[in-house]
């Protein structure tokens, strides 16, 4: 109960601008709010080009979420990440479920956040903060920034933005690999070497429905929906671009599109259920040897 009531004074002030949020001046485009992408298991390979991994195994002709196979014929992959993509896919198919940072309740890092089926922007003129509904996760993205000479390696990276016209852009760097890091749901796995560019577009209907397409195409829709299908307004959309020289052979490229919520956020704490959290072992839940404080 306790935490429940700090978790909402904390959304209220922070929607309230009790945090020190700025509205954006005129030249700058206003990203601040709720954005919900309900999908599973989330990008959106792009049409055509070097794009994310698709679900191999199928169900009602979209990606099985429960089964996930990643495709290990896709080029972008070098030979030693085909066979651990393909690895991961026979655990899958066994019924065993693999871990993965979700359902090991861990920080997902980037870019697996980016899978999250909601995200909420608070935007100041130095500092944007990005909460994930996914155990409400949080970013912090310095605006107008360097990256420092040598990076401390953290699960989100060394985060810095600017805007590029109607275009926010985040250069992230300095990723660390957690116990259960990979790039997406599939176990593609990542290195110390990995770089992730974001770039975000408020876009109207008709220019975000090809994301809305691609996204129905591949993803799996849990039911009942958490986004609003019928709206017609302004989306979200995130165009990513990831780097990893040991893992792929190429840069590749996908998008995320969001829309409107359909509902508030309900709490979402992944380790007050770690028993067998999408696999045949329960959650290994992160635990601190020693108080930090």
């Amino acid at each position: 109960m306790r935490r429940n009531a700090l978790l909402l004074v904390t959304l209220v002030m922070a929607a309230s601008g009790s945090l020190g949020q700025a509205a954006p001046s005129a030249s700058v485009p206003n990203f601040s709010g709720l954005w919900a992408h309900p999908w599973l298991p989330g990008y959106e390979p792009l049409a055509s080009g070097p794009t994310s991994l698709k679900n191999l195994s199928r169900r009602n002709g979209v990606s099985n979420p429960v089964q996930l196979v990643g495709d290990y014929n896709n080029p972008i992959l070098k030979p030693a990440t085909v066979e651990i993509v393909r690895k991961f896919g026979e655990m899958s198919k066994s019924y065993y479920g693999f871990p993965n940072p979700r359902n090991q309740c861990w920080p997902n890092g980037l870019p697996f956040v980016l899978s999250s089926n909601g995200l909420e922007i608070f935007q100041k003129p130095n500092e944007i903060t990005m909460i994930y509904q996914t155990d409400h996760q949080v970013r912090r993205v310095r605006m107008n920034s360097t990256h420092p000479a040598n990076v401390t390696p953290t699960y989100f990276g060394d985060s810095i933005g600017h805007y590029e016209g109607d275009a926010l852009v985040i250069d992230t760097v300095g990723i660390k690999p957690g116990p259960f890091a990979m790039i997406d749901w599939f176990g593609t796995p990542q290195t110390p070497a990995l770089h992730v560019v974001e770039r975000y577009r408020l876009l109207d209907y008709a220019d975000a429905k090809d994301g809305l397409d691609r996204a129905a195409k591949e993803n799996a829709l849990p039911q009942p929906a958490t986004v609003d299908l019928s709206y017609r307004g302004k989306h979200l959309q995130l165009t990513f671009t990831v780097e990893d020289e040991s893992v792929f052979t190429t840069r590749w490229s996908a998008t995320v599109t969001y829309g409107k919520p359909m509902d508030i956020w309900r709490e979402n704490v992944c380790a007050e259920n770690p028993n067998k959290y999408g696999t045949e072992r329960d959650a290994q839940v992160p635990t601190a040897a020693k108080p930090d404080f």
